[in-house]
């Protein structure tokens, strides 16, 4: 496998990437939306493809750990190195944290932990009301859902925070930075 260049990133840290970063972004959104709505017929689809990304977040730390982070495409000044930094642990800590807090919340709450369908972890329904669920861990939920909350909002802000950071790399800067992340390699430019 091939490992990341100051002047080409591999085909699996760019597919990882964009593979996370779009999922990430796209439960974000439909996570916000839901908390906003209570559109309950998304809860399903979104702790789906919450589980599933997660195997794809495991595979990406793992890749990162294996790879180390990527070298900059340019120097920097200090606060910005030091920005980078902070906005990329947040981002991958929170990626991890995200799809944990998720499932801990629905499982612990009794809603049980279901991939289209495909039951990981038994839903604990209310014998006399089977259309409630009963909590296996009512305070293990709360935690749950809390971090689950929290780290959604922290995580918009890095995201954001990320994605101005690439666009001045790549407007003001013109450092070959995003150009890179989309998988160029900048020694043939």
């Amino acid at each position: 496998m091939t490992l990341d260049t100051k002047e080409k990133l591999s085909r699996l840290t760019v597919t990882l990437h964009w593979l996370v970063g779009v999922s990430i972004i796209g439960l974000l959104a439909v996570g916000t939306y839901m908390e906003k709505t209570e559109t309950l017929f998304l809860y399903p689809l979104h702790k789906s493809f919450g589980v599933i990304i997660f195997i794809v977040v495991l595979a990406r730390v793992f890749w990162r750990i294996k790879n180390g982070w990527p070298p900059p495409a340019n120097r920097y000044k200090k606060i910005e190195q030091v920005l980078a930094k902070i906005t990329h642990w947040v981002l991958i800590l929170g990626t991890v944290i995200m799809p944990i807090s998720g499932m801990i919340m629905s499982g612990a709450a009794g809603h049980g932990i279901h991939i289209f369908g495909l039951e990981l972890l038994a839903m604990n329904p209310n014998p006399q009301n089977p259309e409630e669920m009963l909590p296996l861990n009512k305070p293990l939920a709360g935690i749950g859902h809390e971090t689950h909350e929290i780290i959604g909002k922290v995580m918009i802000v890095a995201v954001l925070l990320h994605i101005i950071g690439a666009f001045k790399h790549h407007l003001v800067d013109k450092d070959g930075t995003l150009r890179r992340m989309l998988g160029a390699d900048l020694r043939s430019e």
